[in-house]
């Protein structure tokens, strides 16, 4: 029997804090059935310390297109890079298919908010291609927006299908509102203005794994947005490609890689770090983070209050899902 919500919502919770845990863990690399598996156990350990945001690296689920960049993966209408693309499609999720509807049952069970990091196929349009999204998992309402990456990253233009202004949008939990972002998007001024806008006190932004990555941005974007800012990075290594994949022969021929080592951090506001940026091994982040601190610190700077001028410019969001087809018949029955 499930504790009663309510109890288990405010049971462990400071007044005035919120308890956020970040899940640095390795996959089950391409595997989303395995890695559901482990989802579902990092919530529950999660939600026994009390956490109410969890946190998880990008593409977590089913993992991180790591070979592009390790086995010539421009090299044009090759087979192994045909085939590597059609396992990871394969094993990519939907976005209310069966793994989503799994984690946010758990997410409702134990009352945690799920920041969840998947690689996307679409459902109807899009189903051949794979997109880095952000699913937004509220313990109440389920599965409220699964944002696609606005620009892919370099090599991962290869594998992975541009996103759009879908889920640029906060969420409410624990009288606070909390945004995400995943990996180098982070790093677009548009795209983070359109997060504080929307009123952002938490950032969450997700990412494969590296130090490198996360220990500037992720202190930039607490001073600038006067946010609490939460990096989610992940963990990988050779050891952990199956010996399926279609390039796991060539791969083995570079010997043992770490290919992720991690970097999850918390800064404060201030931008003081909080948990310095955690590498070499797999864990559960858990910090308590004091919500007021936003408050006290927007009274010197507010970037879209009192430190705004829209008198001087003029910022539009289009947060409408873009598909590559609009069908009137359909939209004629609704």
């Amino acid at each position: 029997m499930h504790k009663d919500r309510s109890e288990m919502k405010y049971s462990t919770m400071n007044p005035g804090h919120i308890r956020v845990g970040i899940a640095q863990q390795a996959p089950v690399w391409g595997n989303r059935g395995a890695t559901t598996e482990i989802i579902l156990s990092t919530i529950t350990d999660a939600a026994a310390q009390g956490v109410r945001l969890l946190v998880f690296p990008e593409t977590f689920l089913p993992g991180y297109p790591f070979w592009v960049c390790r086995t010539d993966g421009a090299v044009f209408d090759d087979e192994g890079q045909k085939a590597a693309y059609a396992y990871y499609l394969e094993q990519a999720v939907e976005a209310d298919g069966i793994e989503l509807q799994t984690i946010a049952q758990c997410a409702r069970d134990h009352q945690v908010f799920v920041y969840l990091g998947i690689a996307e196929r679409g459902t109807r349009s899009a189903r051949g291609t794979v997109f880095c999204s952000l699913a937004a998992i509220d313990p109440e309402s389920g599965t409220v927006t699964v944002h696609r990456k606005l620009l892919p990253t370099y090599d991962e233009r290869l594998v992975w299908g541009h996103g759009d202004g879908y889920g640029l949008s906060c969420h409410r939990l624990g009288g606070v509102n909390v945004g995400g972002l995943c990996c180098w998007e982070n790093w677009m001024p548009q795209v983070r203005q359109a997060l504080y806008a929307d009123g952002e006190d938490i950032h969450v932004s997700v990412w494969p794994g590296n130090k490198s990555l996360t220990e500037d941005i992720s202190r930039f974007i607490a001073r600038e947005g006067r946010v609490w800012s939460i990096a989610a990075s992940g963990i990988l290594t050779s050891d952990d490609i199956p010996a399926d994949f279609p390039l796991a022969t060539q791969l083995a021929g570079r010997g043992h890689e770490v290919y992720f080592d991690g970097g999850s951090t918390i800064v404060a506001p201030t931008g003081r770090v909080v948990i310095e940026p955690a590498v070499a091994h797999g864990q559960l982040i858990v910090a308590d983070l004091e919500t007021a601190a936003v408050r006290r610190e927007r009274l010197l700077f507010d970037p879209t209050g009192h430190y705004a001028r829209p008198d001087v410019f003029d910022v539009t969001v289009d947060r409408r899902r873009k598909d590559s087809a609009r069908f009137i018949d359909e939209e004629a029955r609704r």
